[in-house]
């Protein structure tokens, strides 16, 4: 059984060029062989070059005597690039796989994490043994169309804007509370920042008041409402502070809750 699928897989590497990509933001390595009884052929062009790509993978055919009509069966790991090029070496004839990083073997001795990028010519090994049959290599991840990708993005802008949301209000309650002021609401800020006073009675400083407004964008209060000032610490009591409500995708743990000190 062990010879017969050394033969097969033998007159698979004879006629497919197997090419891993390691993708980085300024250059990318392709590793292409035939096989596991030829060196890889490692070569470095510049990031996001498709006609560099398109060179060297004519230049690996014609290095291994491969015609130049021969199979490529490509990889590379999930990541910051998606699946743009996966979607163009498709358009090109060229099978390839998305492997997922967190998946791939790795070994336990070494110390290195498992999403850590392996080296072209080690990911190019994996495929030739994937391809050749054997399962637990790795996960290849499912690409999305076009169309449900982009059904996405609205989702995901919603998770950033919550985000910055938490950000920014962590941001001016320290700012106010450095000076013993308590911020009870950010409804109509500008007006509250003009009309806040510390504990003796002065206005917030000029810069202080800017830095506690900059970046951020108030929509004017509902009409019959009074706008909400700042009180001094020295005058508040925690009864008279409402406590906001956490969203049902959010938790305290992620930063977008208010954060109260000296509760138990």
């Amino acid at each position: 059984m062990r010879a017969a699928a050394t033969r097969l897989y033998a007159e698979r590497a004879s006629t497919t060029l197997y090419v891993a990509f390691e993708l980085g933001n300024r250059e990318w390595r392709v590793a292409g062989t035939p096989g596991l009884d030829h060196i890889p052929l490692v070569r470095t062009i510049a990031a996001r070059d498709l006609l560099a790509l398109e060179g060297e993978l004519a230049r690996a055919q014609a290095h291994f005597g491969l015609p130049a009509h021969a199979a490529v069966r490509s990889c590379y790991e999930a990541g910051r690039d998606g699946f743009w090029l996966h979607r163009y070496l498709r358009s090109r004839g060229v099978v390839n796989d998305v492997v997922d990083s967190s998946s791939i073997e790795v070994n336990r001795r070494a110390r290195r994490a498992k999403s850590d990028r392996l080296d072209a010519c080690k990911l190019v090994t994996m495929l030739l043994r994937a391809d050749a049959g054997e399962r637990r290599v790795w996960s290849v991840v499912r690409v999305p169309s076009v169309t449900d990708e982009d059904r996405r993005q609205l989702h995901r802008e919603l998770l950033f804007v919550r985000r910055d949301r938490a950000r920014l209000t962590n941001r001016i309650k320290g700012l106010l509370a450095n000076q013993g002021l308590v911020l009870p609401t950010l409804a109509d800020l500008p007006t509250s920042l003009a009309t806040a006073r510390l504990w003796d009675g002065t206005p917030l400083p000029p810069r202080l008041r800017a830095r506690s407004a900059s970046g951020v964008w108030w929509p004017p209060s509902r009409s019959g409402s009074k706008p909400c000032g700042l009180t001094a610490a020295s005058s508040c009591t925690p009864a008279t502070i409402p406590r906001s409500r956490p969203s049902a995708n959010s938790s305290r743990s992620r930063g977008s809750g208010p954060r109260r000190r000296g509760s138990t």
